[in-house]
């Protein structure tokens, strides 16, 4: 299954992980954070963009092999997320 993106095409049959994330800057510490978190904490922490993470890293393998699309809101977000489900459905 491929999805075509401005990214380029991504093999989706190859995809071990899919998730969406909030980045955050907190004191100065930059890390991915799950919406969930977002939700109970966003307030107390800076917000730098969302990310929807292809992870295609195989589970034996340590280099990381990932495409990660970044967005400035939340709702930009979740629109390519249902994009992207619509492939499975």
């Amino acid at each position: 299954m491929i999805y075509s993106s401005t990214k380029g095409d991504l093999d989706l049959s190859k995809l071990t992980r899919l998730y969406p994330a909030v980045v955050i800057d907190m004191q100065g510490e930059i890390a991915e954070m799950s919406l969930e978190w977002e939700d109970l904490y966003g307030d107390k922490v800076k917000i730098l963009n969302y990310v929807l993470v292809f992870d295609f890293t195989p589970p034996s393998e340590e280099k990381k092999d990932r495409v990660v699309f970044e967005f400035a809101t939340r709702d930009e977000l979740i629109e390519e997320m249902q994009r992207v489900a619509q492939l499975f459905n």
